[in-house]
């Protein structure tokens, strides 16, 4: 059972500023371009400076952590840019404008090797970067197929604004909270496809899991990584990090095979997946730190209970 501090402000703040923040750049997006866009980008990042402080507050504190240092006004800045900056880019991902940008990919050979055997992965990711410039590569391959999973109240505000953009992407969304969720999952897998969810937070009632990130205690939910060991298939870190301009750099890192582990080993596979999880986020974090988009308090007391032995 997770703390009600906890949950609440993991399932509304983040949530809630991302889509107004989408609402707003698709409609800069659609009216005027991407190079007009961006100037309107440096001033909603100032807006979002100057009078949203429990958002300067937040992003203070993690990019303090990752920086290692208190960060400047400008560095501040630059956070609320690059966050801007990514939702602004999703419009013209999900249009299938990849000649707008230039990607970099690394670790795409180990990501083929594993779909080789035809029975999927999963790719869990976090709020670092921009998810669609990693479902961008299955668009343009179309033997890679990505499905984003996440619950349903977002998954019914994103499908709608995506369906706005282009109404093809709607079909690579997979709401939780449905009787056939888990069914529609494993029918993408077992067609060799490729199920995506964000791992750093959850709305919903889970248990968390104790680590460390960037040097401090932090909790992280256990679902995503149940369902993986669940339905027994290996599971891929990702990030899309930007870079600046129109450069993005696609990361794939092994996290965690679940295929062969026997019932009674799974408790222990799960601790050491998530533990990895934690490492890999850490790692991108002070490699790109301006591209986890934190704007609330991540770094809360423990909950009252912790998880399981069994």
């Amino acid at each position: 059972m997770t703390s009600p501090v906890i949950q609440a402000a993991w399932a509304h703040t983040p949530e809630r500023s991302n889509m107004f923040m989408l609402r707003v750049m698709s409609w800069i997006s659609l009216r005027l371009g991407r190079r007009a866009g961006r100037v309107v980008l440096h001033l909603i990042a100032g807006y979002f400076l100057l009078f949203a402080p429990a958002s300067r507050r937040a992003s203070g504190d993690y990019l303090g952590r990752a920086l290692g240092r208190p960060p400047r006004w400008r560095e501040l800045y630059r956070h609320f840019f690059t966050f801007a900056a990514t939702i602004h880019d999703r419009m013209y991902l999900v249009n299938r404008r990849f000649d707008m940008f230039d990607f970099e990919v690394h670790g795409e050979d180990m990501l083929r090797r594993l779909l080789a055997d035809g029975k999927g992965l999963f790719l869990l990711g976090a709020h670092l970067g921009s998810f669609e410039a990693i479902r961008a590569i299955g668009r343009k391959d179309t033997n890679l197929r990505v499905a984003m999973l996440m619950h349903e109240e977002n998954a019914q505000k994103i499908s709608a604004m995506l369906a706005a953009i282009n109404p093809e992407a709607v079909q690579d969304i997979i709401g939780l909270g449905h009787i056939d969720s888990m069914l529609r999952v494993r029918e993408r897998l077992d067609q060799g496809g490729v199920v995506g969810m964000l791992a750093d937070r959850t709305p919903g009632d889970d248990t968390l899991y104790p680590v460390q990130i960037l040097g401090a205690n932090a909790n992280l939910p256990g679902g995503p990584f149940r369902m993986a060991a669940l339905l027994q298939r290996p599971v891929v870190f990702m990030t899309g990090l930007y870079l600046g301009g129109n450069r993005y750099a696609i990361h794939f890192d092994p996290l965690a095979d679940f295929s062969t582990v026997e019932r009674g080993q799974r408790d222990a596979a799960l601790h050491a997946a998530i533990t990895r999880y934690a490492a890999l986020l850490d790692q991108y974090c002070r490699k790109a730190p301006y591209n986890w988009f934190n704007f609330f308090d991540f770094w809360q007391p423990a909950p009252a209970t912790t998880p399981p032995n069994k």
